[in-house]
């Protein structure tokens, strides 16, 4: 039986399994302290699913605003550019898995929305034990956490089949905004301006700007200027690299300018923030 992806499209083989553990938890504690690791427009490394069990927000995915709510599933594969935005008061749960782990995980994004309480329940009491797992710390975890993350793989297979996926009619300008979000993922730390990317995509800059703010309320430029200070802003949460080789990697032309990048969007200088990292926590 064929595996089904995004759209019902047939899948591409699965990418090569990538390095590092497996992670489940709090959406609401992951982001305190770092808004920005979420709400920033931004790409992963590994395969992520946000459980949302109550509360809403919206999410963007690959350029395309949609909403989320009450017992939605998102499924972000290795590579997709995404930003989440959750309301105050939502619960929801997450789990991050290096790509590649589980064979049967879907390639493409997915947002399910799952009715049937019975499947509400299974995938709560699987991350449930995640985190059971997570706290008890006991030998083999990470052989644990792996197969609770094929039982997600195959739960997600199971609610594809039973019609809980959630695709919108699509239209030429959400084609366009996706091959724009790809592209961004793969090029954004070459010394490229948003013109050069409309340029490649055969469009104009003016063009490419307003099918992005239809489709997400970002214009292209926020966009790449996103995803670049995500990038900046996690490399500044370690004491190295040097402050110009964190420029030099995201193709900024100079040191001053990626700092006045830095200060311009966040208030602060990059050395500023990369010692707000490193020091303590105050105790109340």
């Amino acid at each position: 039986m064929s595996r089904p992806g995004f759209l019902n499209k047939p899948m591409p083989p699965a990418p090569p399994r990538s390095k590092g553990e497996v992670r489940s938890g709090s959406y609401a504690l992951e982001v305190q302290g770092a808004p920005w690791k979420f709400t920033l427009l931004h790409d992963r490394p590994e395969d992520m699913l946000l459980w949302v069990t109550r509360g809403q927000g919206r999410v963007i995915v690959n350029g395309i605003l949609r909403g989320i709510s009450t017992n939605n599933a998102l499924f972000l594969p290795a590579g997709t550019l995404f930003s989440i935005e959750m309301q105050q008061g939502t619960q929801a749960l997450f789990v991050q898995s290096p790509a590649g782990l589980s064979p049967y995980m879907p390639h493409a994004p997915l947002l399910l929305r799952v009715r049937d309480s019975l499947s509400q329940a299974e995938l709560t009491g699987t991350i449930d034990a995640m985190n059971r797992e997570n706290s008890q710390k006991r030998p083999m975890l990470q052989e644990a956490l792996a197969a609770h993350v094929g039982l997600i793989a195959v739960w997600l297979h199971r609610q594809v089949q039973a019609g809980a996926t959630d695709i919108p009619p699509e239209s030429a300008a959400q084609r366009l905004v996706r091959r724009y979000a790809q592209s961004v993922t793969r090029e954004f730390r070459d010394p490229k301006v948003m013109g050069q990317y409309a340029e490649a995509l055969d469009v104009t800059p003016t063009h490419l700007s307003r099918v992005c703010r239809g489709c997400c309320g970002k214009t292209a430029a926020d966009i790449l200027t996103e995803r670049k200070l995500h990038a900046a802003r996690l490399a500044l949460e370690s004491p190295t690299p040097a402050v110009k080789e964190v420029a030099r990697s995201l193709g900024f032309a100079s040191p001053a300018y990626f700092t006045r990048f830095i200060q311009s969007h966040t208030g602060h200088t990059p050395s500023a923030l990369r010692a707000a990292t490193r020091r303590p926590a105050v105790r109340a």
